[in-house]
């Protein structure tokens, strides 16, 4: 975030980017949107005092749980074993100016749901953050990444854009209910995340997606 600053990137938010594409209005330069899935107390502890630092939005995905188990315990339920955020340090981030979005109840694989669950999952997790923060909860992103034509009408019913794990940038032909992201996990080294700031970036995304894509066609093919 530092490198990022330095150089004069700024972050817009997720909603922001959204507008520009309805409007056919170009990015501002050296912009980016931030976001983290799941709502691991990381994001509270470790990734919120950077983002003060430096001025920065994102936007956090929550996994919310069922409505009065999660609030009762103030806590989101833990996913992998790992430490949750708290209502109060989502709260806290909200009012700072992080925006929040619905990642499902429980994190399942929505392709694999009956109707009727996958719209429990999707719509009912949007409720309870509504109703915690009193604000209006516009993005959402899938679990794992997955979902078919049917998950993504009643997303597009209920949310103005929702987030994939599909590896790309976001351009003026993205589908805005299944956005390309760049997860971070593929930037780790310094020499890796050197090439954010170069011209080369968009070419390396490009041959970074194809063994990814060809992935892709084999986990599908495969019913994986």
């Amino acid at each position: 975030m530092a490198r990022l600053h330095e150089k004069g990137y700024r972050t817009i938010n997720l909603l922001e980017a959204i507008n520009f594409l309805r409007q056919g209005i170009p990015f501002p330069e050296h912009s980016l949107v931030i976001t983290f899935d799941d709502g691991y107390r990381t994001v509270y502890e470790e990734a919120f005092p950077i983002l003060q630092r430096y001025n920065m939005s994102a936007t956090v995905f929550l996994t919310v749980g069922e409505r009065g188990i999660t609030m009762a315990a103030g806590l989101l339920p833990s996913l992998k074993g790992r430490s949750m955020l708290s209502w109060r340090n989502i709260r806290e981030m909200h009012q700072w100016g992080i925006t929040f979005g619905a990642h499902t109840l429980t994190h399942p694989d929505l392709a694999r749901l009956p109707l009727d669950q996958t719209e429990s999952e999707i719509c009912d997790s949007k409720s309870i953050i509504e109703d915690a923060l009193s604000a209006p909860v516009t993005c959402f992103a899938y679990p794992y990444g997955r979902h078919n034509d049917r998950i993504r009408e009643i997303v597009r019913q209920h949310f103005d854009c929702a987030c994939s794990d599909k590896f790309g940038l976001v351009t003026a032909r993205s589908d805005l209910h299944s956005l390309e992201r760049i997860d971070a996990c593929y930037f780790r080294t310094d020499r890796l995340f050197g090439v954010i700031l170069t011209r080369w970036f968009p070419s390396y995304i490009r041959v970074r997606n194809i063994p990814l894509s060809v992935r892709r066609i084999f986990q599908k093919s495969s019913g994986r």
